[in-house]
């Protein structure tokens, strides 16, 4: 049966419509036994994926198969925006993904919500892109209408993101031979601001631009710059190089005014096998626990963090204050 529902999932990047299932010979009854099975999951009505490719898939692959079902069934065309649009540039988010699709439509009364869709009006007319498919605001449109619409912690956790992401992009076209376009600044962001001039929330976005830092190497670090500036401590200086013995390091956080080192420990590092590579997660600890002691004669302290620490106030302010972290 997999071997029928392979061939219609495959035009559609995973997407199995139903009248493709029709068109493959199955009728109402074989599909419901599929579903009840596993081998086949509902996205939305008359739309599907193969069980093993939501299984393995994540929830920001979840979101992103239920946005472009919103799109493929749509009667209109749809212009997606803000955290929709931000799924398909592959923006990450601390906590859930919404349960609506977000688009842009000027013919509705402004906010409007449908049972799936949530409709914004625009000011100014987004120019759109195409990202598998589907037309969505650009990246710099999408992190304004984010950062007007999220909390500051989704604002700052995808603009650092992007920032990040774009300026490595732009370096590794340089070493290819070729800058195609300049990376993504903040000078970007702040023109894209006043040109979009959202009605609520300039103010909020502002403050998401002046704080983000593309030198924040992923979400986790994010999240500890935000709690930072929410319990009112010194943000620190990030991504800061060592030479020691003649070998360069670098931590991920360094208060300089006390010679202190702060590092955010996902732990993702030690059981994903595509971040390990061909190293066994043992290895991984012992190289981070040598590197630690290489480290830690040169500062007055070496502090690390975990997720559990970084996303509950009340254990990251009780962490920062055990550990005289300096306040702002």
């Amino acid at each position: 049966m997999l071997e029928i529902l392979d061939v219609p999932s495959a035009p559609n990047g995973g997407l199995i419509l139903a009248e493709s299932l029709w068109a493959a010979g199955l009728n109402t009854r074989a599909v419901r036994a599929l579903l009840a099975n596993g081998e086949l999951v509902r996205i939305r009505r008359g739309v599907y994926t193969l069980g093993d490719t939501w299984r393995r898939a994540e929830s920001a692959d979840h979101y992103r198969l239920f946005v472009r079902a919103a799109v493929v069934t749509a009667e209109q065309p749809l212009l997606l925006s803000h955290l929709s649009a931000a799924a398909l540039h592959n923006l990450p988010i601390i906590g859930p993904w919404p349960k609506v699709v977000h688009a842009i439509n000027n013919d509705t009364a402004g906010g409007s919500s449908a049972r799936f869709t949530t409709s914004h009006r625009s000011v100014v007319e987004p120019e759109p892109v195409t990202i598998n498919g589907c037309a969505a605001t650009t990246l710099r449109r999408t992190l304004i209408d984010v950062a007007a619409t999220s909390s500051f912690l989704v604002g700052v956790t995808m603009m650092d993101h992007a920032l990040r992401v774009e300026q490595e992009r732009a370096q590794r076209e340089c070493w290819q031979g070729g800058l195609i376009a300049p990376a993504l600044s903040k000078d970007d962001l702040y023109t894209e601001l006043a040109m979009v001039h959202p009605r609520r929330g300039s103010p909020k976005v502002r403050r998401v631009i002046d704080f983000a830092n593309g030198l924040s190497a992923n979400p986790g670090e994010s999240l500890s710059r935000v709690r930072m500036a929410e319990l009112g401590f010194e943000i620190p200086e990030l991504q800061v190089r060592f030479v020691v013995q003649g070998r360069e390091y670098w931590v991920n956080f360094f208060w300089r005014g006390v010679r202190k080192i702060g590092e955010f420990d996902g732990k993702i590092k030690y059981s994903r096998g595509v971040i390990l590579g061909d190293r066994h997660p043992g290895d991984v600890v012992i190289a981070e626990k040598d590197r630690e002691n290489v480290l830690r004669p040169e500062v007055t302290s070496f502090d690390r963090w975990d997720w559990d620490t970084a996303y509950s106030p009340r254990l990251f302010y009780e962490f920062m204050i055990q550990h005289d972290v300096p306040r702002a």
